[in-house]
């Protein structure tokens, strides 16, 4: 695939479509050496319109080769969210010879104004490793008869009762249904009520086991997006729940609120099925953009990326149990150390600067409080656009201001502050992305995520750390840049 990097905005690190609306990642899957992301494209305008889903596929998760559309709107309607499965045991009958990917999408169908659209899930399957695709002749395979918001299916194979588990969103609720063959389907127990934010449309579930990095516990996880409500500031976000599942039923552990991440901009995600179980990982990937401006960002041939793929693991503390993410290990080859930082910063001395000047950067922060009340950190990407991450010693907070980061005025909730809240400052681990037009924050070995979009002139030109009345330990960090193999140039391959 031949990229332009000299587009304005236009990321290194993070997929984007050539040109074109794309929105919701779809049937993440690993086959044959392959990582395949599909998604919601539209490819006639860069807003969103009747959906196809689009196709690129990977060998690292981090360089992408954008394949043929793979899925087109037919009679059954546009071809919403979904997922991809490997149907390694020919349960489907659709692959005599030898193993191949099975897609299970949402079909919506509209019906004029004065009718509800129908929403029915789908079929389609590839013999060749997901470059052509057959739609099964036998679609749709489930609808439902009052539901209006019936779609987005993510299926797994529940290894204890050999069957399919299909998690489907059906409006503020995620229904489970189970099958033998992915063609006849069989309700089994509805989740949500009384529990979780309910503040917009439930969409996208996804349904996983995890164990956790510091004991040997393992919980199930079930990720759901909740739609964007004008009524709030925050825009599209995702919440998930930890508990058991049975093959039958989700039952959460506690009713507390759990955010996947405390961004604008990380929405949609899901996880990739059929990762081998030599490398074990569970590994997710989300639409890095907001429904309440992902139409008015300021790109112009191609609109939306997709967030770093990330593995998602469980910590466990005396609360309870947390979703962990990091940017997978492939990263780490885009990267060669540049600047190692050892320092003490002190209100009373200057403010440390770091020249960088990198079309990309990976900032790593260990902080030992010493007396601060607040630790600061500039990303300055031109001499009067930066982005600002404040650490407030007090209030126990992060926070994240873009409002002075280059191109703001698109959306009215754009330049609105983006925070958390920690449990402690005493040693606080930071890991910062940097792409050309986004910011990826991890927090305590990423124990706390935080994605944010930007849109400044460059990535990052300089660096700064300072803090307010007293000090802070800087330890063991680090700011790394692009190895010399992959600095690109202008319609360089990528």
């Amino acid at each position: 695939m031949k990229t332009n990097y000299l587009q304005k905005y236009r990321p290194y690190l993070h997929y984007a479509p050539r040109e074109h609306w794309m929105n919701d990642p779809n049937g993440l899957v690993y086959f044959k050496g392959e990582y395949h992301l599909f998604y919601q494209y539209y490819p006639e305008d860069t807003v969103w319109g009747p959906m196809h889903w689009g196709h690129a596929v990977s060998k690292d998760l981090i360089q992408w080769e954008e394949l043929d559309i793979a899925l087109y709107p037919d009679e059954l309607g546009m071809i919403f969210s979904g997922s991809a499965i490997v149907d390694w045991n020919n349960t489907t009958g659709f692959f005599a010879d030898e193993p191949g990917l099975v897609a299970i999408f949402t079909n919506h169908l509209e019906r004029g104004e004065e009718n509800e659209p129908i929403q029915t899930q789908s079929l389609a399957y590839s013999h060749d490793q997901g470059r052509t695709w057959k739609k099964y002749e036998g679609n749709p395979v489930l609808g439902h008869d009052t539901k209006v918001d019936f779609r987005d299916p993510k299926v797994i194979w529940h290894e204890e009762t050999k069957k399919w588990i299909m998690a489907l969103a059906t409006g503020q609720t995620i229904s489970f249904y189970s099958s033998f063959n992915l063609i006849e389907w069989q309700f089994e127990s509805e989740f949500g009520e009384n529990i979780g934010i309910h503040d917009g449309v439930w969409e996208c579930p996804d349904l996983f086991q995890l164990k956790a990095e510091n004991s040997n516990e393992q919980r199930w996880v079930l990720i759901v997006s909740v739609g964007d409500n004008p009524e709030f500031d925050i825009g599209s976000q995702t919440q998930y729940f930890i508990g058991s599942f049975d093959g039958s039923t989700f039952t959460a552990e506690n009713v507390s609120v759990n955010w996947l991440d405390f961004g604008k901009d990380n929405y949609a995600g899901v996880s990739f099925s059929d990762i081998p179980k030599e490398d074990g990982r569970r590994i997710y990937l989300g639409w890095m953009s907001n429904w309440r401006y992902a139409d008015q960002v300021p790109t112009e041939v191609w609109r939306s990326q997709m967030t770093l793929p990330r593995e998602l693991s469980l910590w466990e503390n005396e609360d309870g149990f947390t979703v962990v993410q990091q940017p997978v290990k492939e990263l780490e080859s885009y990267f060669s150390k540049k600047i190692a930082t050892h320092d003490t910063i002190d209100s009373e001395e200057e403010v440390k600067t770091y020249q960088v000047s990198e079309s990309y950067v990976d900032l790593i922060l260990n902080l030992e409080w010493i007396s601060a009340e607040q630790f600061n950190i500039v990303l300055h990407h031109t001499e009067d656009q930066f982005t600002t991450i404040k650490i407030d010693a007090l209030k126990k907070k992060v926070k994240l201001d873009r409002s002075q980061s280059g191109k703001v005025d698109f959306s009215d909730i754009f330049s609105s502050e983006q925070g958390l809240e920690l449990e402690s400052i005493e040693n606080i681990n930071l890991r910062i992305v940097i792409d050309s037009s986004s910011v990826e924050l991890f927090i305590n070995e990423g124990r706390y995520a935080l994605t944010s979009l930007i849109y400044p002139d460059q990535a990052c030109e300089s660096i700064s750390l300072s803090t307010s009345q007293g000090k802070v330990k800087v330890t063991n960090s680090s700011i790394s840049a692009p190895v010399q193999s992959i600095e690109v140039q202008e319609e360089e391959e990528r």
